[in-house]
């Protein structure tokens, strides 16, 4: 309870920090979110000259965009700390964390909570809404539970990239720039149903960095496609589950990569 208490007051002095110049908070906020924008402008773009992928049309591709946007919003959020560890660790300031009685997972994690992310996720949630509105889907509680686990699964996953990229900082010392084919380029892949990529594809990114789990299988649910594509209901609401497992095995990481970790000697 006192790790939880002390992670909120770290975000609060994150929100005042950032609220100083509120001219450049909302500029930022505005040109994440105009960003986003243009880039579902260019899928609206492709269906409107090819009319469907597949069997996929827009509505059902919207969905699919909607909640990868929003959890990768919350995981980047989140995540900050991790995402700039490189220059943490090549500053010596790890070793500042280090003599501190809390864990440095908890410091890092409580380093900024990036409210620009906004922009994005408010983006997100228009066009999941409109998506679902289009679709015509209730809200029941099958729903609810397959899209609040598709949500909270992502963001696991999403946060538990970034602590491996962090944690191979232990011995690169500078970041990967590899990494973000998993970060961002999981991003774009998500944006579209797994189903459309070859089969390789789908399963690395199935079994190896479970993005297909957490977001393609429990949406299928939600659209009612499951059976189309041959997945067993019961699959589609457990498999958010694989997105805390790889966060849990990325945390075993970090430790490791704690052991390893040896002081710039500055």
């Amino acid at each position: 309870m006192n790790a939880i208490l002390l992670y909120f007051r770290y975000i609060s002095v994150s929100f005042r920090s950032q609220m100083q110049y509120k001219v450049s908070f909302l500029l930022q906020l505005v040109g994440h979110l105009l960003g986003t924008v243009v880039e579902f402008f260019g899928i609206w773009a492709l269906f409107s000259r090819f009319n469907n992928i597949g069997t996929w049309t827009l509505a059902e591709v919207a969905l699919f965009y909607g909640m990868v946007n929003i959890s990768f919003a919350c995981a980047d959020a989140l995540g900050k700390g991790f995402d700039s560890f490189t220059k943490i660790i090549r500053n010596g300031d790890f070793d500042r964390l280090l003599l501190r009685p809390r864990t440095t997972v908890l410091q890092l994690l409580g380093t900024e909570f990036t409210l620009k992310r906004i922009g994005r996720f408010s983006q997100g949630i228009v066009v999941m809404a409109w998506s679902l509105s289009t679709l015509h889907i209730p809200f029941t509680l099958k729903t609810l539970w397959l899209l609040g686990t598709s949500f909270i699964g992502s963001v696991a996953l999403f946060v538990g990239i970034v602590i491996v990229q962090a944690t191979l900082t232990f011995w690169t010392i500078e970041s990967l720039e590899i990494m973000n084919i998993l970060t961002y380029g999981g991003v774009e892949t998500a944006q579209y149903p797994l189903s459309i990529y070859s089969k390789w594809f789908q399963r690395f990114f199935t079994f190896l960095i479970p993005l297909g789990c957490v977001s393609y299988f429990p949406l299928l649910a939600v659209l009612q496609k499951e059976d189309t594509f041959l997945v067993p209901l019961w699959l589609c609401y457990v498999s958010p589950m694989a997105g805390i497992l790889f966060l849990v095995v990325a945390l075993q990481l970090w430790k490791v990569g704690e052991r390893y970790y040896c002081s710039t000697g500055s």
